[in-house]
């Protein structure tokens, strides 16, 4: 774009009756088609006036008023100065008036008589290159100064006469990064995100997962991202983006593998590793079964169901049942039982993260001695933690499996 338009300096000069020092200015951009009220509006914004139900009038350097018609009749019938005619503020255009190093007067509330002076620059600018845009209405682009009220108020209920609010003896928490404080957020429904995923229900997941506390259920709340991303991208990306952010943060087992395979979806790549379709939660709790029950089982990379080690024996379910792991190796991936350990570090953290220190003491006693996961699912209960323990611990179970299937090569596909 050329430069045709004008650069104009507006300086506060006082009103009031008070004149201020130094003189708090802004510079605006004014296009050719710009009238003077366009002027006066962005004049009015620039210096925060909040009540517009006042007359502005422009003076020219040659006597001439710009204003409405009915005032600037009554200005022309008055017995002082030369007979002028006044423009009119909704029609003059300020380019076709004013030009280059032009000085003029603009005063707005012609009772308390802001009083401002306005000068056009010696040079048109290009608004594409002053400001990178081309605004439709003239708009400042620089400025300085600390701007009074209209009206001499310096707090909201100020007549006047009243004396001013103590300051207050701590910044406000805004100025402290210490605002809006901490709001606590709904756990999340498990049961209704879960029969959402189940039902392949994007929206219904979507909606169980808004405005909940997640933290406790990544793993969780991952299983459905794929699907969401697939039916509703556009509403699902900014929920895989916070949960990915949330896994790294976490960095609890398997948190980093699932963050890994949540990228690849959003990027529409291939997941590093075989995909399989997995039954996480059944191989979570086979995994961390009782020992004494079962040594281990398989997982069928074909389908993705988990079966525990009975399913080879044909003397436990027939020979016709009975799956042969020697025949198809790359079908079965075997697995062990690791026992209560990882469950026995789940309730340790769980109790450590716990803010209220007796609250904290009475998980830890529990998890002590003999009885232990007795001792503390009975306490959970009675603190009213039990869903928070059980959204808890399925995590951290979900997370270890599927770190057990990357180990292999393998990822939840």
């Amino acid at each position: 774009m050329a430069r045709t338009w004008l650069s104009v300096t507006v300086e506060l000069l006082g009103g009031l009756g008070e004149e201020l020092w130094p003189w708090p200015g802004r510079v605006f951009a004014v296009g050719p088609s710009h009238t003077f009220m366009d002027l006066a509006d962005a004049i009015n914004d620039g210096f925060g006036r909040w009540d517009r139900a006042h007359l502005s009038m422009f003076t020219l350097a040659d006597g001439r008023l710009v204003t409405d018609e009915e005032t600037g009749d009554e200005m022309a019938g008055s017995i002082d100065g030369a007979i002028t005619e006044p423009l009119d503020i909704e029609r003059a255009k300020v380019s076709r008036v004013v030009s280059p190093g032009a000085e003029f007067q603009f005063v707005f509330d012609l009772g308390d008589e802001w009083t401002h002076r306005c000068v056009v620059g010696d040079t048109k600018i290009d608004p594409e290159e002053t400001l990178g845009i081309t605004p439709r209405k003239p708009l400042p682009y620089w400025g300085w100064g600390t701007i009074p009220d209209q009206y001499g108020r310096r707090w909201a209920d100020d007549d006047g006469h009243s004396r001013s609010p103590s300051r207050p003896t701590e910044p406000h928490p805004m100025l402290r990064h210490a605002w809006p404080g901490t709001v606590e957020a709904p756990p999340i429904d498990l049961h209704e995100m879960r029969v959402a995923i189940a039902a392949a229900d994007a929206a219904r997941f979507l909606s169980a997962v808004d405005g909940c506390d997640i933290g406790d259920a990544l793993q969780q709340v991952g299983a459905g991202l794929p699907m969401a991303l697939e039916k509703r991208r556009k509403q699902a990306e900014s929920v895989a983006l916070s949960v990915i952010n949330r896994l790294v943060h976490r960095a609890a087992t398997g948190d980093d593998i699932l963050a890994e395979d949540l990228l690849a979806h959003l990027r529409g790549a291939p997941l590093a590793g075989r995909a399989v379709p997995a039954d996480l939660e059944m191989l979570a709790a086979e995994m961390e079964g009782d020992p004494t029950a079962s040594t281990g089982g398989y997982v069928d990379l074909d389908t993705g169901d988990v079966l525990d080690d009975s399913s080879a024996d044909p003397g436990m379910v027939g020979e016709d049942a009975a799956i042969d792991v020697e025949e198809e190796p790359d079908r079965w991936l075997g697995f062990d039982r690791v026992g209560s350990r990882d469950g026995w570090r789940d309730m340790a953290d769980f109790a450590a993260r716990q803010s209220d220190p007796g609250l904290r003491a009475r998980l830890e006693r529990a998890i002590e001695a003999k009885g232990a996961f007795r001792r503390f699912r009975d306490l959970v209960h009675e603190e009213g933690l039990a869903q928070q323990w059980y959204a808890f611990s399925e995590d951290r179970k979900l997370g270890r499996a599927r770190a057990f299937l990357a180990d292999q090569g393998i990822r939840v596909g």
